[in-house]
């Protein structure tokens, strides 16, 4: 098999503008939530938003795209680079802007669609083909919260299968929208204070913008050019529980398949894992399949963190966040903490604080409405 490393990371969330900002603040124990009433018609709810007001999904794909090319070494064009950036939301904000237009017009305004095209929810990708002169594979993955996992197993495929030897893949998220958190909402799975992930008293996820894009290359590409290397992608596995639109199948069957298809991909037993990045979403009912999971395929005291009472819950791209905090775990060699936990209600090595430790190879899972299963395993 090739071997596939990343060379290059771009990030931007609640934590902070950059990679090495939100690093920096998420090992200090900060939190990038706060609370927030973005629309007048709605209450005030805690949010992870990058600014005062949501971001939107150009901007910030414009700025991980450009940081990743940068924390690279590489210069556009890349006429040759593959793209695979997804997101669960895509350009939603831009049409509940347009629907509302109708709706105040009372018909359909001809001058307002002017641009419909550009909002498709492929587009965001081929905006970032242009921007680096990119003319090959371009792919869009829709996969709900396991969309940033998936863009990364994506473009490893294609690496891996000969059909390009680089590739910008992630996921980004802007999905601070009227229409989002009404949904979420009305589901009754928002926090009325903030994340608390695997604590007894959790109240449900805070939603938060971002996006995380990786530069990925074989390793003999990356060797030739001499480019510095974070990590290299062992494995990864990918499975659907088709059981339920929103709710995981309670035993976690397929995200045990799609963990032990990563684990044997990768040629690593549970044993061999160092430390878990988990979903970690802070509602009842991922927290408690996801730790059940854990506890049935891991030695007891495996370190495990999720990072969304630091950043939200970023829905496609947290994968991707949860990818690059992963990395730079493994470059640092300190296990990020899972802020907001303060009484565990399950029986796992959940990090608290920022810690030194030994990190050799590391998991990352992503579970998204539909019962989308993701994992994929990093090394040194």
């Amino acid at each position: 098999m090739v071997k596939i490393v990343v060379t290059g990371i771009g990030l931007v969330s609640a934590l902070g503008g950059s990679l090495e900002d939100s690093w920096r603040n998420l090992i200090a124990g900060k939190s990038g939530i706060r609370l927030h009433q973005p629309f007048p018609e709605l209450t005030p709810l805690p949010l992870g938003l990058i600014a005062e007001q949501p971001s939107e999904l150009t901007m910030l794909t414009r700025m991980v795209v450009a940081s990743a090319l940068q924390d690279s070494g590489l210069v556009a064009p890349l006429a040759d680079c593959a793209v695979v950036i997804g997101s669960s939301r895509s350009y939603q904000a831009s049409w509940e802007m347009l629907a509302r237009q109708m709706y105040n017009a009372n018909h359909f305004p001809v001058s307002s669609f002017g641009n419909w095209l550009d909002i498709l929810p492929h587009i965001n990708a081929i905006a970032a083909a242009r921007q680096i002169g990119a003319s090959g594979i371009v792919l869009a993955p829709m996969t709900a919260c396991a969309t940033g996992i998936w863009s990364i197993a994506q473009a490893a495929m294609l690496i891996q299968t000969g059909q390009c030897q680089q590739a910008l893949a992630g996921a980004v998220e802007a999905p601070i929208t009227p229409l989002t958190l009404a949904g979420f909402q009305q589901m009754g799975a928002l926090a009325k204070t903030g994340a608390y992930p695997f604590d007894l008293h959790r109240e449900g996820l805070v939603l938060g913008e971002g996006a995380a894009v990786f530069v990925l290359e074989s390793a003999e590409f990356a060797k030739q050019r001499q480019a510095k290397m974070y990590g290299e992608i062992l494995g990864f596995g990918l499975t659907n529980d088709a059981y339920h639109s929103n709710s995981p199948e309670p035993e976690g069957k397929s995200a045990i398949a799609a963990i032990k298809q990563c684990l044997e991909r990768s040629c690593l037993t549970p044993a061999d894992i160092d430390y878990i990045h988990a979903h970690g979403t802070a509602t009842q009912l991922n927290d408690q399949m996801e730790s059940i999971v854990i506890q049935r395929l891991f030695p007891q005291g495996v370190a495990v963190s999720s990072t969304k009472g630091s950043t939200g819950h970023t829905l496609g791209a947290s994968g991707a966040l949860g990818v690059a905090f992963s990395l730079m775990a493994l470059k640092h060699q300190i296990l990020p903490p899972c802020l907001g936990l303060q009484q565990p209600e399950f029986d796992l090595d959940i990090v608290t604080a920022a810690r030194l430790s030994k990190i050799r190879q590391v998991l990352c899972l992503s579970f998204g409405f539909g019962g989308q299963n993701a994992a994929i395993a990093l090394a040194r």
